[in-house]
């Protein structure tokens, strides 16, 4: 696959088209004033490469620009939180790659919810960070053998 040239209407799945089973990879094509995602965060690192144009991300130290050729790394947790934005006129085009999980969960803190994914075909779910409940909820007698 030649990440220049490949079609794509947003997003393609790059690990899928090479037989990837350990890494993640989606290339993004992002239009002008457009974003990836909302602003979150993971707890796997993730990696992103610019592949073509140029794009500002949110991050919580500031807003970073990025260009043709860059890279960035983001930690996991919540000192990785990013989000990818095109405020240029012109197209911009994305990698983003982590190692492979079979679930996962995301963190939105601009909207307090949290996306939850439990296997490979899984849309995800998502959840009101404030609709929690105590580990204990809904478990009575879980300490006892029968």
């Amino acid at each position: 696959m030649n990440l220049f040239t490949v079609e794509n209407s947003g997003r393609v799945d790059v690990a899928a088209a090479v037989g990837s089973k350990d890494t993640t990879m989606f290339l993004y094509d992002v239009p002008p004033g457009g974003s990836t995602s909302p602003y979150h965060y993971e707890f796997e690192e993730e990696w992103l490469l610019v592949v073509e144009g140029t794009l500002a991300v949110r991050t919580p130290g500031g807003e970073i620009a990025l260009a043709r050729g860059d890279a960035v790394c983001f930690p996991p947790g919540p000192a990785g939180a990013h989000k990818v934005m095109n405020r240029s006129d012109a197209p911009a085009r994305l990698v983003m790659f982590s190692r492979a999980a079979a679930s996962g969960f995301s963190v939105y803190p601009d909207s307090n919810k949290i996306g939850v994914w439990t296997g490979e075909s899984d849309e995800g779910l998502f959840f009101d960070r404030s609709a929690t409940l105590s580990w204990a909820d809904g478990e009575e007698g879980w300490e006892k053998a029968d």
